[in-house]
């Protein structure tokens, strides 16, 4: 069974999410929370898989919330997934950087939110290809600084490419024609030379090191 904690400073919403996942085979609402800092005790105190987390919030927004609850999760940290109106969130970039484990929209259908739900409780990263772009077009900087890829080997390099088009592991296995467990191992290995702690940060430093162009994924 699943566990999530609802954080949304906005009761109606976190009822309607109470709901939709009360009524979902495999998963549980652990507690809900009304703030970022209610967020951050909530997450110490019930341990859930998932964190449903909103940015815009009174006392400490979503970014912040995240960076403490990874900070000081035991291991395994929960998975945070990211819920946002994106075109009015100006954080999102940073709660990426903060090893947020998903985005969603919040006009994303039921469905589609239950499934990214389980996805990252897996341990995936579920991370829409328009918001990558959006968000990476928005509110990367115009001249950042590279990476030190030169660590990486050419697979490394091509599987982080990958990753920053936002592409699954399966996909990636297709795409280069290997298996899944190899693409796991590359990233990995990659993650770990790069000192990277989730697959989103993977996705920042594609577009970053200029693997990956805005406007012209591939």
């Amino acid at each position: 069974m699943t566990s999530v904690l609802i954080v949304d400073d906005q009761v109606l919403i976190r009822a309607g999410l109470a709901a939709l996942i009360s009524a979902a085979p495999g998963l549980t609402v652990a507690g809900e929370a009304a703030d970022g800092k209610a967020a951050v005790t909530e997450a110490a105190r019930l341990r859930p898989d998932v964190v449903l987390m909103d940015i815009r919030m009174p006392e400490l927004n979503g970014v912040a919330a995240t960076e403490r609850i990874l900070a000081a999760a035991a291991a395994p940290p929960p998975r945070i997934l990211v819920l946002t109106t994106f075109d009015l969130d100006e954080y999102v970039y940073a709660a990426l950087r903060a090893g947020a484990s998903g985005f969603l929209l919040k006009e994303t259908p039921p469905d589609r939110l239950l499934a990214a739900i389980r996805t990252i409780a897996q341990g995936d990263m579920l991370f829409s290809p328009s918001v990558t772009r959006r968000l990476i077009e928005a509110y990367a900087p115009a001249d950042p600084p590279a990476p030190h890829l030169k660590r990486l080997t050419p697979r490394e390099v091509e599987v982080l490419r990958q990753v920053g088009t936002g592409r699954s592991n399966p996909d990636i296995a297709a795409v280069m024609h290997v298996t899944e467990a190899t693409v796991k191992s590359h990233l990995n290995r990659l993650m770990a030379k790069l000192h990277l702690t989730s697959r989103a940060q993977a996705v920042v430093i594609a577009y970053e090191s200029g693997l990956i162009i805005p406007g012209n994924r591939r």
